[in-house]
């Protein structure tokens, strides 16, 4: 098993920044990546960013240029540095963590941006 726990989420003006963290522990092997989804109410749940072993990474259209991730391999960390949030960004995020046997979410953080 692999327990994801999410921190970091917050409301925040429009403009302004927030930084996701998301610590991974237990059987982690066959790591394939870590990434951040998000959902809006009433939207279905959609990637954000992606980064793999290899530290390939992959955005959202809506959020290149502002989000960046990244990860400390040595802390099984993953973090979201989110920029110039917008109020569309406003979302429950969740960590998600690829095996190549199984997937793994964590319980999830709001992030508030108010205009």
């Amino acid at each position: 098993q692999v327990q994801l726990v999410e921190s970091g989420g917050g409301l925040v003006q429009a403009g302004g920044s927030l930084r996701l963290s998301c610590a991974a522990s237990g059987s982690i092997f066959s790591l394939n990546g870590m990434g951040w989804y998000r959902q809006a109410p009433g939207k279905q749940r959609e990637l954000v960013a992606a980064i793999t072993t290899g530290i390939s990474t992959n955005y959202a259209d809506s959020v290149k240029g502002r989000f960046t991730i990244f990860r400390d391999g040595a802390k099984n960390t993953v973090y979201l540095q989110m920029n110039s949030l917008k109020p569309e960004d406003t979302a429950v995020y969740y960590c998600h963590l690829a095996q190549t046997v199984a997937h793994y979410w964590g319980q999830g953080t709001q992030v508030t941006v108010s205009s």
